[in-house]
């Protein structure tokens, strides 16, 4: 497309593969371990369906996530270097993950190596469908002719106002990652009790609300839409799910009873993330008014 720079995310996106090669985004794959073999989560779950992974962890297997390495993300984006293309790399949130420092270290040795190139990483403290709207927005942003330093800067204004509310199905998932005690888990699943979870300011996956049974979760995602005030009635709303396609429906049926939205992006939760919040998960992405501090909550 002419452009000077390529966009470059993590799987982590979420994001389905067909869009992220019609926006011409590059990907790098996270890897992950599943029962001891390791795989990688490309967006098309070429190594392992994704709907396979979560059965296995249905089936009590457990699957452990590695972060990407500064040497991982030279061998991508040097083909590009060497076209004459600068770098917008997007990461994981740091909140949740060290890629970040290692995205950091990769660009001042691309930078040294290749004198006159231009590599800029964006910490998104976003991950799933949140990383993957800003990369959805940046990639829109590119193609109307913002430069490099235009959309790293655009990008960096809408994190504070993109908002994930995240509502996991199975407490166990979040006792193994220490967000419950075991006790909190065992009584939660009991008594159909669903944590709703955010992305803080910061980055981090907060726990803030307990609501009973999938008819509250999406009456308090609705909720918050209102809370923070969803702004741009006309943005597409990105629904996140690990392998609970009718749960995604649901809650996209109520946003556009509610609000009159028609634009949805659906993607599945992948094994990285997924590995954290199990199946069943559902969680909904907007643009709103500035996510509140940790201790405003």
């Amino acid at each position: 497309m002419g452009n000077s720079y390529t966009i470059v995310v993590d799987s982590t996106v979420d994001i389905p593969a067909d869009l992220a090669n019609e926006l011409e985004i590059i990907v790098i794959p996270y890897i992950f371990m599943l029962d001891g073999k390791e795989y990688y989560n490309h967006l098309d779950y070429r190594d392992l369906p994704v709907k396979d992974f979560y059965d296995a962890l249905r089936n009590g297997m457990t699957a452990t996530t590695t972060q990407v390495t500064a040497h991982r993300y030279m061998e991508v984006w040097e083909p590009f270097l060497k076209d004459g293309k600068d770098i917008l790399y997007m990461c994981l949130s740091s909140g949740l993950s060290r890629s970040y420092d290692q995205s950091m270290m990769a660009a001042r040795e691309a930078m040294e190596a290749f004198p006159g190139r231009k590599v800029i990483t964006v910490d998104t403290r976003s991950a799933s469908l949140g990383q993957g709207a800003l990369a959805y927005y940046a990639a829109k942003a590119r193609d109307k002719g913002k430069t490099l330093e235009e959309n790293a800067l655009y990008i960096k204004e809408l994190i504070p106002r993109l908002h994930h509310w995240i509502a996991p199905d199975d407490l166990n998932h979040l006792r193994r990652g220490g967000r419950v005690s075991a006790t909190s888990a065992f009584v939660g699943n009991m008594l159909n009790i669903k944590p709703i979870i955010t992305i803080s300011a910061d980055g981090k996956m907060l726990p803030v609300s307990k609501v009973r049974g999938a008819g509250k979760v999406i009456e308090h995602i609705l909720g918050r839409m209102v809370e923070f005030e969803m702004s741009l009635a006309n943005q597409a709303i990105f629904i996140a799910h690990s392998d609970s396609h009718e749960a995604a429906k649901r809650l996209a049926d109520a946003i556009n009873a509610k609000f009159g939205i028609t634009e949805f992006i659906t993607g599945e939760i992948g094994p990285v993330i997924g590995a954290h919040t199990g199946p069943g998960t559902v969680a909904a992405v907007f643009l709103g008014n500035e996510r509140a501090q940790v201790a405003n909550i």
